[in-house]
């Protein structure tokens, strides 16, 4: 490989560490540098050892789980048959894309760059761990981490700093140009998925919605739904603990006001090209028209990252728009653009709307670089096969909040799902994926479960599953703000409670003056779980928001091995760590 040349390697789960990864290849593009960007899993593996430099951008999903479009990659990379030195050649940089109100956080980026340690390749810096929780965002260390990269880049290959570097102003190509066709054409649609095939990303199945349940009061701020999915014919299978995966639509509305911002033809239909060696995203079926583009692929309704501004400002004639898109392109201008975008979750499409000269100025083959793909998302199943055959169920709670902007803050997903209506025959494209949850296959084992709110989701599917297995050594913790407005399946949980099939301990935080919540009942049954826990071997779970909820649930059960196991603190922190390091202690959370 040439000493120009420079592999971008990305792990990415929601499209972050991808942007990241991009970034950098733009960087290295305006440095005259040959570059390739791949996921890990899209590239050859066994290669790398005829690789000169390469940067690894890799995101931590879940409990410290690698990214789905790196798997393939971790397996390979952590087998005990590679020779220690077998990457002796190889130049490298880790950055990790982490959360660290996760406790694994950059389990993954921090494994990588140990891994890469040990099998003998020369590691340029010390690991890059960005941090979403940081008040200027993941870029408040990424911008320090890159300047060392290149710092270090061209100590080891001086010759390279003589390339004159293209300046800001000019444009990099696009990625690909669209090229229009004329007169009525046929739209290629997807071909659902034959009998053998199981659905996919790539290939999903598209499920008959059939009911949309508010099951929260209407009285109660918080809108919550019940999804009903026909799975019949689809070859789909899964177990207590698995995903279920979608991708939403951007509204009517918004891809109206796309098209009329940028004078944009909805019904025109195009082609693309590519530029240079990227490939065509398989999801956009050719021909394809701009309203299919912007309905159900291009991120329009997302809040921007900095690169967003950064293409967007290339545009800009107008001179004050131009300013400000700089400005909030450079390091220094991250606090405003933190203010401006983040902070009240401005859409890229407000921020069109924003800079309109500058918006009539883009060119269509620019689209696919200025906005990001909408990602899938994923949904705990809450329903089993056993009880519901042919059928998948998930809880959403529906995103609708108000910030600083006129207009409230809408989830993209979550209200695409409630807008549809059952009596018009929708079908909505999924897939299944397994979850990160694993429960004992031992009849006698019992199970302990806290799920607030929406976090109960996942043990609905396993009391099902469990209880058309035999299983009745089930314990729930459910927590809510109102017995009365946001209990959730609370008939489905007093009918099995009464035919002795779960142990039920409920938490309504606001049916009384002082505050109740899960941990509470779970100090007050210390007595019950220290005999399930010990003498019992009972595994336990923890589902939902990953805020302060998990931490106070681990506290209340470290004070219960305290309290009735007679142990010390850093006992009880021990006993912890070995009930995870032995799966008899698993948690799912979300921010």
């Amino acid at each position: 490989m040439s000493d120009q040349s420079l592999l971008i390697l990305f792990g990415s789960q929601t499209g972050t560490a991808q942007d990241t990864a991009q970034r950098i290849a733009r960087q290295a593009k305006r440095r005259r540098l040959q570059v390739r960007t791949l996921p890990l899993d899209g590239y050859n593996v066994a290669t790398l050892i005829s690789e000169s430099t390469v940067v690894f951008v890799c995101a931590t999903a879940g409990q410290g789980d690698p990214p789905d479009n790196m798997k393939n990659f971790w397996r390979f990379i952590f087998r005990k048959s590679l020779p220690a030195g077998s990457l002796c050649q190889l130049d490298c940089a880790v950055l990790g894309l982490g959360d660290s109100s996760y406790p694994k956080f950059n389990f993954v980026a921090k494994k990588l760059h140990k891994r890469l340690q040990q099998l003998g390749a020369s590691l340029l810096l010390p690991v890059g761990l960005a941090d979403d929780q940081h008040d200027l965002g993941s870029d408040a260390m990424i911008d320090p981490w890159l300047y060392s990269f290149w710092q270090k880049f061209y100590s080891l290959h001086p010759s390279l700093k003589a390339l004159p570097c293209l300046k800001d102003d000019e444009m990099l190509p696009p990625t690909f140009t669209f090229d229009f066709l004329q007169g009525d054409t046929d739209v290629a649609k997807q071909a659902p998925p034959t009998e053998q095939t199981v659905p996919s990303s790539l290939c999903p199945f598209p499920a008959r919605l059939l009911s949309n349940t508010r099951v929260t009061d209407v009285s109660h701020f918080q809108d919550v739904r019940l999804f009903d999915f026909d799975i019949s014919g689809s070859n789909i299978e899964f177990c207590a603990g698995d995903v279920v995966m979608m991708r939403p639509c951007n509204t009517a509305e918004d891809v109206q006001q796309f098209c009329q911002l940028l004078n944009l033809e909805p019904e025109s239909s195009f082609t693309l090209r590519p530029t240079g060696n990227t490939e065509v995203p398989v999801r956009l079926l050719e021909p394809c028209t701009v309203r299919h583009l912007v309905e159900t692929y291009l991120d329009i309704a997302a809040v921007p990252r900095r690169s967003f501004f950064e293409l967007l400002s290339t545009f800009a004639k107008d001179e004050l728009e131009r300013e400000k898109l700089l400005e909030f392109s450079s390091a220094a201008g991250q606090e405003d653009l933190h203010a401006y975008c983040s902070r009240p979750r401005r859409t890229a499409l407000e921020v069109l709307a924003d800079f309109p000269n500058t918006t009539a100025e883009i060119k269509v083959d620019y689209l696919l670089d200025l906005f990001p793909e909408i990602q899938p998302r994923s949904f705990s199943i809450a329903s089993s096969l056993k009880a519901h055959p042919n059928k998948i169920q998930i809880l959403v709670a529906v995103v609708r909040y108000k910030t600083k902007l006129y207009n409230p803050r809408r989830g993209l997903c979550s209200n695409w799902l409630a807008s549809l209506d059952p009596q018009k025959e929708v079908n909505v494209p999924l897939w299944v994926k397994k979850g990160s949850l694993k429960f004992p296959k031992d009849m006698d084992t019992p199970v302990i479960m806290v799920g607030p709110g929406t976090g109960v989701a996942p043990f609905r599917s396993v009391i099902q599953e469990r209880i058309a297995e035999g299983k009745t050594a089930n314990v729930l913790f459910f927590g809510c703000r109102s017995e009365f407005k946001d209990f959730y399946f609370k008939a489905e949980w007093e009918e099995k409670v009464k035919e002795e099939h779960l142990t039920l301990f409920t938490a309504f935080s606001r049916d009384q003056e002082h505050k109740v919540y899960v941990q509470h009942r779970i100090s007050e049954n210390a007595e019950l779980l220290m005999d399930l826990m010990v003498n019992k071997n009972a595994y336990f779970y923890i589902a939902g928001n990953a805020k302060e909820m998990p931490s106070s649930v681990c506290d209340a059960l470290k004070g219960v091995f305290q309290e009735r196991g007679g142990v010390s603190a850093p006992e009880a922190e021990q006993m912890l760590a070995a009930l995870e390091k032995s799966g008899r202690f698993q948690t799912e959370t979300w921010s």
